[in-house]
């Protein structure tokens, strides 16, 4: 059966079985992701998810799919890298709010900068998970933890706010009770051209249960929202009541893909009269130089 014939089953997505703790939000954001990839049907030859290190980091290894469990907070550049060198990919980058907030939050600015087609999802639980129960950069003013065994005295970082900020493309939030409004939210943001990213609240049952204030606070962005409307998402992100969910925001802005390849076209026209060793090896590869950028 061709690749264009061959129907991907929920099945045809799941690795290893996930060793997380009972009643991690986790499982169910796992499951939306695969029920967003059966649902694209995207090949898992065609398939790349990258983590960083954490209890959702560990992700690639429950995806039937090409993965890296990359270093702490090196998640970005890796996925980033792996889409410019292969474009046909799909490429997932994946981690925690402690992987992505703390040793990973200078690559995220810079991530939303140069655009990149991928999808960055990131399951927030308030909390280190893997190292036991300590201060996340998520974790609320006045949580008491390993680390903070009289309170937390840290504000929380707003991880859609910070997105809104740097004017990331496609800005979404979901939660792991709620594994329809997920999955949507990973189809639209895998299918939007650009940088993607999602945040997944996750509850970690074990150290920090949030689950019912997420039951509580979260509610659905109202149908008219605007996603154009920049400063009206900032709004919603600065709500400190209520835990929306949806789409905040999304914009269409030239990829890095696509001014990757732009400058690739630039490079060799610039040599068409005069070939270079570069314009050889593009011919060898089986590459048409081009006589035009347009």
């Amino acid at each position: 059966m061709s690749e264009q014939q061959q129907e991907y089953s929920l099945k045809d997505y799941k690795g290893l079985m996930p060793i997380w703790c009972p009643g991690c939000g986790d499982f169910s954001v796992l499951m939306a992701l695969q029920k967003a990839l059966q649902h694209r049907q995207v090949a898992p030859h065609k398939l790349a998810v990258i983590s960083g290190i954490g209890c959702s980091s560990r992700i690639p290894h429950f995806i039937n799919a090409y993965g890296f469990h990359m270093v702490h907070g090196r998640s970005l550049p890796s996925a980033a890298a792996v889409k410019v060198v292969n474009p046909e990919l799909e490429v997932i980058a994946a981690g925690g709010d402690g992987d992505g907030f703390a040793i990973g939050m200078g690559h995220f600015p810079h991530t939303v900068r140069r655009n990149p087609n991928i999808t960055y999802l990131v399951m927030d639980n308030e909390i280190y998970g893997l190292t036991k129960g300590q201060t996340s950069p998520t974790s609320h003013t006045g949580l008491v933890t390993k680390t903070t065994p009289w309170e937390n005295a840290d504000e929380p970082i707003n991880p859609i706010m910070t997105a809104l900020a740097h004017n990331c493309s496609f800005v979404a939030r979901g939660i792991s009770t709620d594994v329809k409004q997920l999955t949507q939210l990973l189809i639209e943001a895998m299918e939007h051209p650009g940088f993607s990213f999602v945040q997944a609240m996750s509850p970690c049952l074990t150290f920090h249960d949030t689950y019912e204030m997420v039951r509580n606070t979260s509610k659905d962005l109202p149908e008219d929202h605007d996603v154009t409307d920049r400063l009206g998402a900032i709004k919603y992100a600065l709500d400190t009541d209520n835990m929306w969910t949806g789409v905040f925001y999304k914009v269409r802005r030239p990829t890095l893909d696509e001014v990757t390849t732009r400058n690739k076209l630039k490079a060799l026209e610039r040599n068409t009269k005069s070939p270079t060793p570069l314009m050889k090896i593009y011919a060898d590869m089986g590459g048409k130089v081009p006589t035009s950028t347009s």
